[in-house]
């Protein structure tokens, strides 16, 4: 094949664009490619993990669906009666509604669900969609970017797959089994009885859902890879584009591919002829396209151009795939770092699960961008996606918005089932130009300080190059750094500083990149200064291990320049781990935000130093009543030379900031004012006031965008704060609070960050919404419908001055879903 050499040559190239490959929008009926949202309009119903009778007799037939192709039974046969069952749109999250118990599993947050729960921990949904006749010849496919976790899936009541994994896209082909021009009906059971992480993780189907049209002859799902060479001023793509032909005969057809700039102008066109594929066989082709001046993606301008690629067969486009391009150039040095366009750039990280107050694992797309940018506020730069890949949508908003990635494997192994799923997490996620690097596994205790651990990741590496050697590949590794996985990894991934002599090892293994994979931050509960460990709350400045946190960390990476950056844990609190800390806590306390999105005062250590803006920060809260004239520990955050604090307009004292530090003062409490002022070259720069707050008199609401998209699926993130009558911020507060909404959206979920909340987070039905406010704070999210208008927002609380938030919902471009297609 003569194109064999250049596919060689490809998979050597260290410089690179990264793309994300999507069908994107639904095309034109004659282009033969849609891509449909089913996210709408499901039936949910809990079963049961043991019995099979109360799991709706599923599996109970004498012919099963094992037995008989077609012969789904119970809630997975068509004729199924599911008018009792709950509607819900996707994503869902069943885990969440759940009430807690001391005796459920810690790791996964308290949560009823789990072995000890067989009546909680199956659910089951089902959606009926409508199919033109005029679709009959195309290729369909139903695409599950995510459900956690054994997934089951039949289509009219034909068994299409299982898939144990909750973090594995999966796409079934249904081609054969559709009613053409009639209804077709889509039955999953899930099963969350077994845990596959150690944190929370809840349960259903979590991410979005797609129905997928195509001509028999197109381009494969994420069937595009574009790789890059570029110069001061020029840029060599070298497109990769896999073809599947599922007609029975051989075709012959032209690859058109044209590069759009972020205007949708066309940069530069260009086209492979005269190619015939058989029947029933794809093929991968490559051509290259060059450009001058290339925008290249950066952290700053994080610029996308599109790749059109058209499928011309007998004179007639029959497919159109529309790709995102991110012209970018990343590589890790041994002894430099990492450099992302030849421009040495130190990675400022945390990890995230995919978790949120309210909603739990079912992160509308909005609400990512929204985490998005509290992280970029703080000036971190990068993602660690722990400990599996990550919803496709983060990774969108990554590209968007100009944040790094870590994408990161579920589980080592070098059996099928280990590769086949990081292939497809893989191929899916290699076009990102957000993802820089990639990460094979996490802590693997039992092989990662042994020779297996060596052995494993060498050959995943080896498996994994051959899908992408465009970038490099690391391990976390926690212990053991030169004896199991550290001696083959190519990037070493070091977690946590006190595990292991980081300067040795790099003495050892001089050819070997090194990165913080996971790092301990200063763990506690905002807005708590003394521990309250029997109520599950500790001081926000607690360590663990003892002496090491945030600045500890941050001031060893920060002189190291071999290591590449560094990834804290966490960048939110997430639910389950609630570690060192046992039931009542339910949540984690060892994120930089809690779980609502609101910063702990550690945030703004690292905003200090990862920032380019002046910062001052003071902590605690000047809110001591009962305290007058003892002692009280104030810590300063800031980034200048000098601070200046003054109490009640009397200076204190100047001290002078040390790189990368804090600064601490003893101050006898006294109620009023404390200000710190700071100052660069002697001239003021950055002041910061706190004050002692009355008792709360007002409730304030503030949304993070007031206009929103009528799409049914755009969301606004609603702080709800408890003020005094002067509008300061009662830090102290924890009043409960009241919501009633009018117009076109609906509530999602409330929260308050609490670790050790029981409350419930999502109510159903006519049961009004309530949260009380944890420290001054809460958070409701509400969601769009798909009709505009006004929406309105009344929070109230006993004793209280209520207040009225108004959100425009605008008329919006709604995405193609299943519900538009007429038979």
């Amino acid at each position: 094949m003569k194109n064999k050499k250049q596919s060689i040559l490809l998979m050597l190239m260290l410089n690179v664009v990264c793309v994300f490959s999507q069908s994107g929008k639904a095309t034109d009926l004659a282009l033969g490619r849609e891509h449909l949202l089913m996210d709408f309009g499901w039936r949910f119903s809990l079963g049961h993990a043991k019995d099979f009778a109360k799991d709706f007799g599923t599996g109970t037939a004498y012919f099963t669906h094992f037995a008989k192709a077609g012969y789904g039974d119970g809630a997975a046969a068509p004729a199924f009666k599911d008018s009792a069952w709950r509607e819900v749109d996707l994503p869902h999250d069943w885990a969440v509604e759940l009430p807690f118990s001391g005796s459920a599993s810690h790791s996964h947050g308290y949560k009823t669900i789990g072995w000890k729960y067989p009546e909680t921990s199956v659910g089951w949904y089902r959606k009926k969609f409508n199919l033109s006749a005029s679709d009959l010849g195309r290729k369909i496919s139903i695409q599950f970017d995510g459900i956690h976790r054994n997934s089951t899936v039949w289509v009219n009541g034909f068994y299409m797959g299982h898939e144990p994994s909750g973090y594995a896209s999966s796409v079934y082909d249904i081609t054969d089994y559709l009613n053409y021009g009639g209804e077709n009906t889509v039955a999953v059971r899930v099963d969350a009885s077994i845990e596959e992480g150690w944190y929370y993780e809840g349960a259903g189907i979590y991410r979005h859902v797609w129905l997928n049209k195509t001509n028999r002859l197109h381009v494969a799902q994420y069937g595009t890879f574009v790789t890059s060479e570029t110069t001061v001023d020029k840029a060599e793509l070298t497109i990769r584009t896999k073809v599947e032909n599922q007609y029975a005969q051989r075709k012959n057809f032209t690859i058109e591919q044209t590069l759009l700039d972020a205007n949708n102008q066309q940069v530069v066109s260009k086209k492979l002829e005269d190619i015939s594929l058989n029947g029933n066989l794809d093929e991968t082709y490559f051509q290259k396209i060059n450009l001058d001046k290339p925008t290249l993606w950066s952290l700053e301008n994080p610029y996308l151009y599109k790749l059109k690629t058209n499928i011309i067969s007998e004179g007639k486009i029959v497919d159109s795939y529309t790709t995102n391009v991110g012209i970018r150039t990343v590589r890790f040095d041994p002894n430099l770092g990492f450099f992302l366009n030849g421009k040495n750039v130190k990675i400022l990280g945390t990890n995230i699960h995919q978790d949120h107050a309210g909603v739990g694992t079912a992160i509308p797309d909005a609400l990512q961008e929204f985490r998005i940018r509290k992280l970029k506020e703080m000036g971190s730069n990068a993602i660690r996606t722990s400990h599996n890949p990550p919803t496709p949508e983060l990774l969108d908003a990554c590209d968007r918005m100009g944040m790094l990635v870590m994408d990161e494997n579920r589980l080592m192994g070098i059996n099928r089932e280990h590769f086949d799923l990081l292939e497809r997490f893989m191929v899916r996620d290699r076009n990102h130009p957000s993802v820089v690097i990639w990460s094979v596994g996490n802590e693997e205790w039992a092989i990662e300080s042994n020779e297996k651990g060596a052995r494993i990741t060498k050959t995943m590496q080896e498996f994994a190059q051959k899908l992408d050697s465009s970038r490099a590949f690391t391990v976390a590794v926690s212990g053991g750094w030169e004896n199991g996985s550290g001696k083959t990894t190519q990037v070493m991934g070091y977690n946590y500083i006190v595990q292991g002599n980081i300067d040795e090892h790099h003495k050892n293994f001089p050819w070997q990149s090194g990165i913080g994979t996971e790092e301990s931050n200063t763990i506690g509960t905002r807005g708590v200064y003394v521990d309250d460990k029997e109520n599950g709350r500790m001081a926000a400045s607690n360590r663990m291990p003892e002496n090491v946190g945030t600045e500890s960390g941050w001031k060893f990476y920060a002189v190291r320049p071999f290591l590449s950056g560094v990834f804290y844990w966490t960048g939110f609190d997430y639910r389950g781990e609630p570690n060192p800390l046992e039931w009542p806590a339910v949540n984690s306390q060892f994120g930089i935000i809690d779980l609502c999105g609101f910063p702990k005062d550690i945030f703004f250590y690292l905003k200090s130093w990862w920032g380019k803006e002046p910062v001052m920060h003071i902590m605690p809260h000047w809110n001591w009543k009962g305290s007058e004239g003892k002692p009280i520990k104030v810590t300063v955050y800031s980034n200048v030379e000098v601070v200046e604090l003054l109490l009640n307009g009397k200076t204190l004292e100047k001290k002078t900031m040390e790189k990368n530090g804090h600064l601490e003062w003893n101050v006898n409490y006294k109620p009023g004012t404390l200000v710190a002022k700071g100052f660069v070259k002697g001239k003021l720069t950055v002041s910061e006031k706190i004050q002692t707050s009355d008792e709360p008199a007002k409730v304030e609401l503030t949304a993070d965008r007031m206009e929103l998209n009528a799409d049914g699926e755009d969301v606004a993130v609603i702080t709800v704060r408890m003020n005094d009558k002067k509008n300061l911020l009662v830090p102290t507060a924890n009043n409960e609070v009241t919501f009633t909404l009018n117009g076109p959206g609906k509530i999602i979920g409330v929260g308050n960050g609490d670790p050790a909340s029981h409350e419930p987070e999502q109510l159903f039905g006519h049961e009004q919404w309530k949260r009380k406010a944890f420290n001054g704070l809460a958070q409701i999210i509400v969601k769009t419908t798909k009709q505009g208008g006004e929406i309105t927002l009344t929070a109230s609380s006993e004793g209280m001055t209520s207040m009225i938030l108004k959100l425009n919902s605008k008329a919006a471009v709604i995405r193609p879903t299943t519900e538009s297609i007429t038979k």
